[in-house]
């Protein structure tokens, strides 16, 4: 297994991550496909795969609490992708496990995925969370006051669950989120003619059509994303860059070149928002408005599936 480096978020170095460089640092790898919420006994006779990631969070959470973690002063719950949906999904057990009087607070990076109909009319992605859900026994670790009140398969997208968290949170994402646009909106399934393969590889290939689609599939993401709410305490980094991921890449964290919203690099966003400098509360304007961009651009013989 590789070693893993710390950038940006994770940076212990002052002019990288200015605000967080002298924290305690922990990156948990993921590894169970359901954001830490499986809890299957058995154990799958053909592949030998165990489905019992909420054991694993709970797990990771105990040393780390037996380690110093319960003396917190100042905690900070992330991730991104993935890990993001998992900062959401466990913000609120996360301040449970920790001091009443410590400053916790949740900032999902890339994390914000939107039960949006495909470019079909289907709802693709719906059906693939209901089988993780069923497959990894996700119903009995998702937040209550969601399954109360929708099928477990809906609690796994952060709409359904945002308007009910408590703890403060900062969600960082992009409206034109690459792996989003790719697996949601427009997954395979929904394109069999391939007609938005050079779009996707680079959003500057899209036709008229294919744009005014795509500002459609925005105006989705922020009706979802309206469930977060506009308190101080919930705080939001929304650009219109084609990227996944900007908490754990330096270029978008915090370098000269960042992209920038309001004027405020994503690091020195969260960190206002996280010390009680300032809110902060932003969604960009519509692609390609935002020239701090750091647009992906996927080349084909790396990306032949996309």
């Amino acid at each position: 297994m590789s070693d893993i480096s710390f950038y940006a978020i994770l940076s212990n170095q002052q002019q990288f991550n200015p605000d967080f460089y002298n924290w305690n640092r922990v990156k948990v790898r993921y590894c169970d496909g359901s954001s830490f919420t499986g809890d299957v006994e058995e154990v799958d006779p053909t592949t030998n795969l165990h489905f019992r990631g909420a054991r694993i969070f709970s797990a990771v959470m105990e040393e780390l609490l037996a380690k110093g973690m319960k003396n917190a002063k100042n905690a900070i719950l992330s991730g991104c992708s993935a890990g993001g949906l998992t900062t959401i999904l466990h913000c609120d057990s996360f301040k449970a496990l920790l001091p009443s009087r410590a400053n916790v607070k949740c900032v999902p990076d890339a994390g914000y995925f939107v039960n949006v109909e495909d470019i079909s009319g289907a709802h693709s992605f719906q059906e693939f969370y209901s089988e993780v859900v069923s497959i990894h026994g996700s119903a009995k670790n998702l937040p209550t006051s969601c399954t109360s009140k929708h099928n477990p398969a809906l609690c796994f997208f952060p709409q359904y669950v945002a308007s009910h968290i408590s703890t403060p949170i900062f969600v960082v994402n992009s409206a034109y989120d690459w792996w989003q646009i790719g697996n949601i909106f427009v997954p395979s399934s929904a394109d069999p003619s391939n007609s938005w393969h050079s779009c996707k590889l680079n959003l500057s290939n899209c036709s008229p059509d294919q744009l005014s689609k795509l500002q459609g599939f925005k105006s989705e993401f922020q009706r979802a994303l309206s469930e977060v709410g506009d308190s101080p305490s919930k705080g939001m980094f929304i650009d219109s860059c084609y990227a996944h991921c900007q908490t754990e890449t330096q270029e978008t964290w915090f370098k000269s070149g960042s992209q920038l919203l309001a004027n405020k690099t994503i690091a020195k966003a969260v960190g206002d928002w996280f010390y009680g400098r300032s809110p902060f509360h932003h969604i960009d304007c519509n692609f390609p408005c935002n020239p701090t961009c750091h647009n992906r651009v996927f080349q084909v013989k790396d990306y032949p599936g996309i």
